[in-house]
């Protein structure tokens, strides 16, 4: 199913395909110190404080809503804690946070007779990668509606309690991209050389942020580096699933973390959504057209001859290296 309108001369358009709805030494002293800045004392009302020691811990993050075209952030946190077992350490259900007439909770059906009242809540997890020497934290959950500075500083407090060294935030956005081509990967970096290392596209957007961006601000006053993908999302598809851009946040994901990250049937599923995509806008002429187009300035955009300028004979082979160690070979 197509639907939209025009906007600016440009089409903006919904496509359907489914049904389906949706390692640098941290300085404890500053990271606390930003958290004193904004909340008194850990642990905060209702959390524990015997949270697990770890070893040089990494957060993978990511936040529902605003940041989360497509629910492709969102789908890739839910695949890490499935494929890794992650045991939930805490979770963050405060109604201060939360507006519940714009964030309602929902009831579910467990076993088709009992009744699950379900709160928006940020969940905090933990697992440790088979072949990995470092513990992962998943911070996943539904972006608050107020008081942003207050839950940064509640999370860099667990952080902290967590001995977190590094943390990856995910995200999604809805861009001029057409889903026929590889997706996008723009972001942040706390420096320079990380942006480089990770192979991050510039990004220059100025305006409007939401949780992710905040969240990584926090980190990085409080001397955490931290990093942020941003998935690029065709905005005339950007009803959730995207399966494509998920995997293209979990190969980024395996990147950071040097390990292997699973698929299974991911991959399997991108393709299926590609084609049900290009079936759909196949039958409508404008947006065809439209997608048509988006290639031609994509595909012209990428000139071969200034690409193979820039190949780092170094970066390919550390790069073919990681590849290796990941796979055990």
């Amino acid at each position: 199913m197509v639907r939209g309108s025009v906007r600016g001369g440009h089409i903006a358009r919904v496509v359907r395909p489914f049904d389906k709805p949706g390692r640098a030494t941290v300085s404890t002293a500053r990271r606390r110190a930003y958290a004193g800045s904004v909340t008194s004392s850990y642990p905060p009302v209702g959390r524990p404080a015997d949270l697990p020691e770890l070893e040089n811990a990494i957060v993978v993050a990511a936040f529902e809503g605003w940041n989360d075209a497509g629910d492709a952030a969102s789908d890739a946190l839910d695949h890490l804690d499935a494929i890794w077992e992650a045991e939930t350490i805490v979770e963050i259900d405060d109604e201060s946070y939360y507006d519940y007439q714009v964030n309602r909770p929902v009831i579910r059906q467990v076993d088709g007779v009992t009744r699950e009242l379900v709160w928006p809540s940020m969940r905090i997890s933990h697992c440790r990668p088979p072949g990995s020497d470092r513990d992962v934290v998943l911070m996943h959950g539904v972006e608050p509606n107020m008081r942003w500075r207050t839950f940064c500083a509640e999370l860099l407090a667990i952080a902290d309690k967590l001995n977190v060294q590094t943390v990856v935030i995910l995200g999604a956005l809805l861009a001029d991209t057409p889903h026929t081509r590889p997706v996008p990967v723009s972001g942040a970096a706390y420096s320079a050389e990380s942006a480089k290392f990770f192979g991050l596209e510039e990004t220059r957007y100025e305006g409007p942020t939401g949780i992710a961006g905040v969240f990584q601000d926090a980190c990085v006053q409080a001397g955490i580096p931290a990093v942020t993908f941003w998935a690029a999302i065709p905005h005339y598809v950007s009803q959730p699933p995207n399966p494509k851009a998920t995997v293209a946040l979990l190969q980024r994901v395996e990147d950071v973390l040097d390990v292997e990250v699973p698929l299974a049937d991911l991959p399997q599923q991108a393709e299926e959504w590609e084609a049900a995509v290009t079936e759909m806008t196949a039958e409508d002429e404008e947006i065809a057209e439209y997608v048509t187009s988006l290639e031609q300035r994509g595909d012209a955009e990428v000139d071969l001859h200034e690409v193979l300028g820039k190949i780092d004979g170094d970066a390919l082979a550390a790069e073919f290296e990681r590849y290796l160690r990941r796979r055990g070979r």
